[in-house]
């Protein structure tokens, strides 16, 4: 634990706290990738035997590895989670239930009520990851739910709890620690040390249940060509740079958080331009970041996804699926979702959609991207590193 605080600490220390003008998407930096392989689910065992770290063996029934399934398909269509964030997930389960949706017939005697797989009697928790309704983890009724506790345990943009209580979105830094530790992080628990005892129950179930990618998941996700240039995403002269990449105070919550992207204020109905060529793969309405465009590029062999956010939805001009080029307009400067005034959002994830950002402003300028002056890159701030 005291790794933990000690990595929190240096990164609140070395964050930059800049300007406040927006606020979409507070996501978790993250500074290693995710492994190899999907979270696909394949198909279910009827059981599944593995050894703990200390050496006890441990047989997993049909309805545990389901929850165990449920899990991984959440954190399968959850931005930023992974197989890492996946493996956390199912190491806090394993150790809180050992994957059971338990009820509490003491605290809550309506909990009997919901499909369940037995009881427990840990205070007032419920569910496969032992929340507790009075610390705000949701109703009785949603933390019955396996696909809510989740949720709720990953958090971040898409969990139901925006923040608080975190959940591993929610807390920066934890792909830089051992992920018993990233466990008690959301757990909270007064053992933290149990965590780290079910990783390998946890990877085998891992193996055991997703698919590793595929010619078939390559057909789902075409190659998109190889860029020719590099763009700035708004026209010289339009814009002010007024919030950057890394720690910040929140200008709505007041609350220290990570903020994944560059803000740059222009008047609304300034035009977006698409920062390489490639591929559409969102255009719609996402939580906090209002109207979002996602554009996954090929560059120097790499992919690489851009997301530009608080457009109005008639200022999006692209759909799913559509070809652009670098440089071509593809939206209009809005303040949709979570912002104080019109500006862009723009946030650049190296490897896709799927992996975590990296300061815009600096990958942009290390691309020598068009239109951009050299005084115009913001502070590095918590940049994230890649694994070797």
């Amino acid at each position: 634990m005291k790794k933990i605080i000690g990595i929190l600490a240096l990164l609140v220390l070395v964050g930059p706290f800049v300007g406040l003008v927006s606020v979409a998407a507070l996501m978790n930096p993250a500074a290693i990738s995710c492994g190899s392989g999907s979270l696909l689910v394949g198909s279910i065992p009827d059981s599944l035997t593995a050894h703990t770290r200390n050496g006890q063996s441990i047989t997993l029934n049909r309805q545990q590895l389901t929850h165990a399934a449920t899990i991984l398909s959440v954190g399968g269509r959850t931005a930023g989670v992974g197989r890492e964030g996946a493996l956390i997930a199912l190491m806090a389960a394993l150790t809180e239930s050992t994957l059971r949706m338990l009820a509490n017939p003491t605290a809550y005697p309506e909990s009997a009520s919901y499909p369940n797989d037995g009881f427990g009697s840990d205070h007032d928790s419920l569910g496969l990851f032992q929340m507790r309704s009075i610390s705000g983890w949701g109703t009785v009724a949603e933390l019955m739910d396996p696909e809510y506790q989740a949720r709720a345990f990953f958090g971040g943009l898409s969990g139901p709890n925006a923040g608080s209580p975190r959940g591993l979105l929610d807390i920066a830094g934890w792909q830089l620690v051992d992920p018993g530790e990233a466990a008690q992080a959301v757990e909270v628990s007064a053992y933290p040390d149990r965590y780290q005892n079910y990783q390998p129950v946890a990877e085998a179930i891992l193996a055991a249940l997703t698919q590793p990618t595929s010619a078939s998941a390559d057909a789902a996700n075409p190659a998109v060509p190889e860029t020719s240039r590099i763009v700035f995403p708004l026209p010289a002269g339009t814009y002010t740079g007024t919030d950057s990449f890394g720690w910040r105070t929140d200008p709505v919550t007041g609350a220290q958080a990570f903020h994944a992207g560059s803000d740059l204020a222009a008047p609304a109905g300034t035009p977006i331009l698409a920062v390489a060529d490639g591929v559409v793969s969102f255009a719609g309405r996402r939580g906090t970041y209002g109207g979002l465009i996602v554009i996954e590029h090929t560059v120097g062999g790499e992919r690489v996804a851009s997301y530009y956010a608080h457009m109005y939805d008639e200022g999006i001009h692209v759909a799913v699926g559509n070809s652009v080029v670098a440089g071509q307009h593809i939206g209009d400067v809005g303040s949709a979702g979570k912002s104080t005034g019109p500006h862009l959002h723009v946030e650049i994830h190296p490897g896709g959609e799927r992996e975590p950002a990296v300061n815009a402003m600096v990958w942009l300028a290390e691309h020598g991207a068009t239109g951009l002056a050299s005084a115009e890159v913001a502070p590095a701030g918590c940049r994230p590193g890649k694994a070797a």
